[in-house]
């Protein structure tokens, strides 16, 4: 039963992004030209040329972040219910703080949270 739930999600999945390449290909531009393919900026040209340069360290906060938001989503059912876990719950729970823990500490020796 749980196998077939997984099969109709998986092809409700496929049909959403068949549905939004169709999309796309039906309702974008059909003629390409220098002007249909530059920027849209209130009818005006840019200004000036894109800076070929630029930091990446808000990507790499985001992704911090990201990772331990998901963190904080796994540890708290655990926590909820850390009475009632086995030992290989308990240990599994263990390896995952550590590992996430060295994952904290490897950015913080990277460098990833200092803004120059």
């Amino acid at each position: 039963m749980e196998t077939a739930a997984l099969i109709i999600v998986f092809l409700f999945a496929c049909a959403i992004a068949v549905s939004m390449i169709a999309a796309s290909y039906l309702f974008g531009p059909k003629i390409k030209n220098a002007v249909k393919n530059s920027p849209f900026e209130c009818g005006m040209p840019p200004a000036q040329k894109p800076a070929l340069y630029f930091s990446n360290n808000f990507y790499k906060t985001a992704l911090l972040l990201i990772i331990f938001d998901v963190e904080a989503v796994l540890i708290y059912p655990w926590a909820a219910a850390f009475k009632n876990l086995s030992d290989t719950a308990f240990y599994c729970g263990i390896f995952f703080i550590a590992a996430l823990t060295a994952a904290l500490f490897y950015a913080v020796k990277r460098g990833i949270l200092e803004w120059d």
